[in-house]
């Protein structure tokens, strides 16, 4: 009887996202959770706790409104499963002398750190790779989820740690065909603006060492780099913009609502894309796709199109694939491409290597 080769290695690959409510009585427990993480409101725990509580409760309503226009959930999870499972068989077919398994960590619901860290323990790998779907490092994403992690995580294996992908050649790619297919499905309009929308981040938190807005830029830089001039020869005319503020402080700018506002005093229709954001979910499904569409048309920008997210895109899903074959190479933190490029108070490669 023929014996089963053993695998060469047993390598778990974890991937960081922020999750979403899988059902309407999780927005309220899902929003709690949000905010009560100290990397999201920096306050101490006897004043963060009732806040969280406070924010929560009092967004729940529409929150829940928000999720019932996605069918009552948010489709993130399963997007982002979607996610696992391609890479789990791109990296079979990349290391075929390995055994692969891809386990999926959400930040603010389930499956959340504690219970995915027992699940890996059990498997009991010898080789750990934390990949975040987050391209852009923040503390308050990667970070935050880096830190729940290294919590609760009580397993083998050498650990290797992807903070970020920037601008990565596939990644950058990957954005690239998405947003031409979309413009050339839209007839190749002219008189168009790109607009790059990523998440929002309160203006302290970048002003304290937070290289996010750096590497949006990055990702922008790189994704336009790969665009080349538009099929009509011309350069690309785009711009940054990030969504969903919360609260008065002051947000990185300029705001979604302010450059589609701008884009119509200019006379320029416009191509909006989720640079920060790998999978559909209620900041693409309704911000975009309804409230951005909305003051789109009541602004008088048009045409107003939205690329999709990247998905289960193959270029995307290479760009992990590689990301994870490199880091093990490594050990500890390191980004994939050039990451941030200078010294940044918060940026997790900077800080693994001065320990």
């Amino acid at each position: 009887m023929k014996k089963t080769r053993k695998a060469d290695r047993k390598i778990a690959i974890v991937l960081f996202n922020l999750g979403g409510p899988d059902n309407p009585k999780a927005v309220v427990p899902f929003l709690f959770n949000l905010f009560r993480d100290p990397a999201i409101i920096r306050l101490p725990a006897f004043a963060r706790l009732p806040l969280a509580a406070l924010i929560a409760t009092t967004r729940g309503k529409s929150a829940r409104a928000n999720y019932e226009r996605m069918g009552g959930a948010s489709p993130l999870p399963k997007e982002t499963d979607r996610q696992a499972r391609a890479l789990e068989a791109s990296l079979a077919k990349a290391l075929p002398d390995d055994e692969i398994r891809v386990f999926v960590a959400m930040r603010y619901w389930k499956p959340m750190s504690d219970v995915v860290a027992a699940q890996v323990a059990v498997f009991a790998p010898n080789e750990l790779v934390l990949l975040p779907l987050y391209p852009q490092f923040s503390t308050t994403t990667t970070g935050s989820s880096l830190d729940a992690w290294n919590k609760v995580y009580k397993g083998g294996g050498t650990s290797h740690t992807v903070c970020c992908y920037p601008d990565v050649a596939d990644f950058a790619r990957a954005h690239a065909v998405m947003i031409r297919q979309s413009w050339e499905r839209a007839g190749k309009p002219d008189s168009v603006r790109l607009l790059f929308s990523a998440h929002g981040l309160p203006q302290s938190i970048v002003d304290s060492g937070d290289p996010y807005e750096m590497q949006v830029q990055k990702t922008c830089a790189a994704v336009i780099e790969q665009l080349g001039p538009d099929g009509l020869g011309q350069n690309w005319d785009w711009r940054i913009c990030y969504q969903s503020r919360v609260g008065r402080l002051k947000w990185l700018g300029p705001y979604a609502e302010e450059a589609l506002t701008t884009a119509a005093e200019d006379g320029r229709g416009v191509i909006i894309t989720p640079i920060a954001f790998v999978s559909e979910h209620v900041e693409t499904l309704v911000e975009m796709d309804h409230e951005y569409a909305l003051l789109a048309e009541s602004v008088g920008v048009q045409p107003y199109i939205r690329v999709p997210a990247l998905g289960i895109d193959k270029d995307f899903i290479n760009a992990l694939t590689q990301a994870a074959i490199k880091a093990l190479e490594k050990t500890g933190i390191c980004p994939a491409g050039s990451g941030c490029g200078k010294y940044w108070k918060g940026c997790a490669f900077r800080e693994s290597v001065a320990a």
